[in-house]
């Protein structure tokens, strides 16, 4: 059964219906995705995020984006799970600067037995704090799932990258349909949905409306929706991707806001390279959520510094922990079908 705050999907999007929408002149859609916005979450409010590696390098996948990779020739060396407490020092100070969730992301094509302890003592410790928690770890099993709800963890990642037509282009490893089995058990458990994908690894816009659509059709849409712009990284098989043009992206975000209007949709990888008039396009467009930090796992984040400036340019408040769990409607669940 959906939990509070929880959305009953029963509209189901077509791939041709979305891809219209990408169609739609750029004012229009600008508009169509910021009415949408305001009749679903406070005016002006950003949810900020923390991202931290808490196992970093010698991933068993083969996804071509990344330099985590075993496949990778970029460098980075697989490294042990961190300590708890070495990741309660870091969601302290995220939560000093400003953060009210903290993310824990690990290289894994999934998280082994042994180090289900620790994860499950990161998680308390870290929601004792009065942080939001959030991890990616891969696969999980339900039993994982069931330890990981049972410590309190609010939110699980785990992206679906792409379409599933074009997802063997860049991931062999495990399949889609993997994917949403992991999404599906995570959902049953109780604990909150993130999911979302990659923009630039030479997908059409089918493809990105593909995505969008696998998205939108899950019996509960994703509490949070991370779009990502791709960062090529050397020594990855993207490493040479042609750049995606800004508008595209933004165009992504608000596709994204209008077939699923209660999710939080993030900005994430890639914003460190857009400059702050494509940021504020993306938050018109119905982005409401940023990673805050200098660092995204291994690559480069926009600074602290220049997002608080960006965001008093912008009017822009951060929104409290309290916020953002009321910012879907709080009825057991409501049944969507604009």
């Amino acid at each position: 059964m959906p939990t509070k705050m929880q959305i009953m999907n029963n509209k189901k999007y077509q791939t041709e219906e979305i891809t219209s929408l990408f169609e739609l002149p750029f004012n229009d859609l600008m508009f169509k995705a910021q009415t949408i916005h305001r009749e679903n979450f406070p005016d002006n409010q950003i949810q900020m995020s923390t991202l931290l590696s808490i196992k970093t390098g010698g991933c068993q996948e083969d996804c071509k984006y990344c330099s985590q990779s075993f496949k990778s020739k970029s460098g980075i060396k697989a490294e042990k799970l961190m300590k708890t407490d070495t990741v309660l020092e870091a969601a302290k100070k995220a939560k000093e600067s400003g953060s009210n969730r903290f993310c824990m992301g690990a290289a894994w094509r999934n998280p082994k037995e042994r180090d289900m302890p620790e994860l499950v003592n990161m998680v308390k410790s870290v929601k004792g704090l009065g942080l939001e928690t959030c991890m990616t770890l891969g696969m999980l099993d339900e039993n994982q799932a069931e330890e990981l709800k049972i410590a309190g963890l609010d939110y699980y990642n785990h992206n679906i990258d792409t379409s599933e037509e074009y997802y063997d282009k860049i991931i062999t490893s495990r399949t889609f349909q993997d994917r949403l089995d992991t999404l599906q058990l995570v959902r049953d458990s109780g604990i909150k949905v993130c999911s979302g994908g990659i923009i630039g690894m030479g997908e059409s816009i089918k493809d990105r409306a593909g995505m969008i659509a696998t998205l939108a059709n899950l019996e509960v849409q994703p509490e949070s929706i991370p779009i990502n712009k791709l960062v090529p990284i050397k020594g990855t098989d993207l490493e040479n991707t042609k750049e995606v043009d800004n508008f595209d992206f933004i165009r992504t975000i608000a596709v994204t806001r209008i077939v699923c209007p209660k999710s939080f949709v993030r900005l994430s990888a890639g914003r460190e390279s857009m400059s702050k008039e494509v940021q504020a396009l993306c938050f018109m467009a119905g982005a409401n959520s940023i990673f805050y930090g200098d660092k995204l796992l291994t690559t480069g984040n926009a600074k602290e510094n220049e997002d608080i400036k960006l965001l008093k340019e912008l009017g822009l408040q951060v929104m409290k922990s309290n916020e953002s769990n009321k910012s879907h409607n709080e009825s057991e669940y409501i049944t969507q079908s604009a």
